[in-house]
């Protein structure tokens, strides 16, 4: 396959011939095989451009203005086209050229082919690297738990042995509190005997009198 760069090598547009230039300066530094047609001197390579340039690809008036690039019959692009494959680096596909070997296109096609779902490798190693470390992450959370587990668990027994101190405490002052209402209680009832007992006395006393009286 040949690639056909149509030219007009005596066109007084300056823009032109720089286009011209960049494109056949490019496939000459690539070493891409073409070969280029005027169309200020001969009639029928500017009949045959016009004719297959594509309608939707023409300007306005109707007339494509060079360079128009082909590969044999088929229409690749005019230079804007050109431009813009040349800097997405996919220049092979628009001229419809396999790429040649340990070109860049080839090489980023080769690293795409070997990751699984078409992934980037600096992707894919960013999505390695998240994994790892999210990992990491949720394996010190997981460790820090367990240390605060076992803290917990280390102080329970002390915290059983305060209650179980503070219970006791308590249950021996209530059994001071009874002994103590128990004491007073004993001490009262003592107090209300001795009372009772000289009333009683006086009494006895008052009735012997009374009966030596009477004899």
């Amino acid at each position: 396959m040949v690639i056909k760069v149509f030219v007009a090598t005596s066109s007084g547009s300056i823009a032109i011939r720089k286009k011209q230039q960049e494109v056949v300066g490019f496939l000459e530094a690539n070493k891409i095989d073409f070969k280029e047609f005027d169309i200020a001197g001969d009639e029928d390579n500017r009949r045959w451009m016009r004719e297959n340039v594509p309608g939707e690809k023409k300007p306005q008036n109707g007339i494509p203005l060079p360079p128009q690039i082909f590969n044999e019959e088929q229409y690749c692009g005019d230079f804007d086209s050109f431009f813009s494959a040349k800097e997405e680096n996919i220049i092979y596909s628009f001229l419809g050229l396999a790429p040649p070997p340990g070109s860049k296109v080839t090489k980023s096609s080769e690293e795409a082919s070997s990751l699984p779902n078409g992934d980037v490798a600096g992707e894919a190693q960013s999505n390695t690297e998240g994994t790892e470390k999210a990992e990491e992450s949720g394996q010190h959370e997981a460790q820090k738990e367990g240390s605060e587990d076992a803290g917990n668990l280390t102080g329970s027994p002390e915290k059983n042995e305060e209650e179980g101190e503070t219970a006791t405490e308590e249950n021996k002052t209530e059994e001071i509190t009874a002994e103590g209402a128990e004491g007073e209680a004993e001490e009262e009832e003592a107090e209300k005997g001795e009372e009772e007992g000289p009333g009683e006395e006086e009494e006895g006393e008052e009735e012997e009198g009374e009966e030596e009286e009477d004899s």
